[in-house]
């Protein structure tokens, strides 16, 4: 069983970095130098940003109610410069319907803006990868999961709009595993190192957006109401 990160090094410049979510965080079944966090932070700082090893709080088979309770667990200590949040499909694997996720996932993405500071455009909510196309899904019907996957994505993706943050969209990059073998991981069910490379490009451009505004004071609150008469 794989268990929460911790932070790593990194002096005050460095910029911080928080992952959370379940198996596709922790990557499971390959190197922790191959987790896609770890991997974006990599390219990071090869285009010239510090960044600190980012701290992960994710484990495999966690649903959204899990990882709520962890964060509350783990105690990060924020502000973080970017949060990322990418939680869901054990919820969709258990049977549990978008209804029921979307008020955990409201829940989890609350804790996600606390850790960035109260700051929505800090944050990056993933979209949930499809599992289906795995070796591991062979004699499930594929469409019926495919469908569920994309009904939970929606429910995040209007989250994540109504809240403010940035969203990542990589489901249609975990769907060419379908035909690309080389993109899962021994174990037929989890991506590869190939594929959370992928996955690292496809949110690099998201973050460097909000990294180069990490010293940027958030905006003023707004002025109170005039007392009713």
């Amino acid at each position: 069983m794989t268990h929460p990160t911790p932070s790593g090094g990194g002096g005050d410049a460095s910029a911080r970095i928080l992952s959370l979510g379940d198996s596709y965080t922790i990557g499971e079944s390959v190197s922790s130098d191959d987790r896609w966090p770890v991997v974006l932070a990599s390219i990071l700082r090869a285009h010239g940003t510090d960044v600190a090893d980012p701290q992960i709080i994710a484990r495999t088979a966690w649903t959204t109610r899990d990882l709520g309770a962890a964060i509350d667990e783990a105690r990060p200590r924020g502000p973080f410069d970017l949060v990322t949040l990418l939680i869901g499909v054990n919820d969709q694997y258990r049977g549990r319907s978008p209804e029921e996720y979307r008020p955990q996932f409201r829940l989890v993405l609350s804790r996600a803006m606390t850790q960035a500071g109260k700051r929505p455009e800090s944050v990056i909510v993933i979209s949930i990868p499809d599992w289906g196309v795995t070796p591991y899904a062979q004699g499930r019907d594929r469409r019926k999961i495919a469908m569920e996957i994309d009904a939970f994505n929606a429910v995040n993706h209007d989250e994540a709009l109504a809240a403010g943050t940035h969203y990542a969209d990589i489901t249609a990059l975990s769907r060419l595993a379908g035909a690309n073998r080389g993109l899962v991981a021994a174990d037929g069910l989890h991506p590869s190192a190939a594929m959370y490379v992928q996955w690292a490009h496809a949110i690099f451009p998201l973050a460097v957006e909000i990294l180069s505004h990490r010293d940027t004071p958030p905006p003023p609150p707004p002025p109170a109401a005039p007392p009713q008469r």
